[in-house]
């Protein structure tokens, strides 16, 4: 799955989209770590402020949640 920065939709949508996609087809486990900021920037090419935005839309959802000091993980 890629991201196309010159897309209209903002790249941190795409980015929440592929993580609704992963945790729908079971690529991400319940109660397993998604990745981290710092990888989603690497694997995307995008700054942590977008990789942010990127998670919170899955976690305002329900779909994941946060532990501080831990990571962020499906839930389930």
């Amino acid at each position: 799955m890629t991201v196309d920065h010159e897309a209209p939709e903002p790249v941190y949508q795409q980015v929440a989209s592929i993580l609704r996609e992963r945790v729908a087809s079971g690529g991400l486990a319940p109660r397993r770590p998604i990745p981290s900021e710092s990888t989603l920037m690497q694997e995307y090419g995008i700054a942590r402020e977008t990789a942010r935005k990127a998670v919170w839309l899955p976690a305002d959802e329900g779909l994941v949640f946060t532990v501080q000091g831990r990571g962020t993980y499906v839930t389930g």
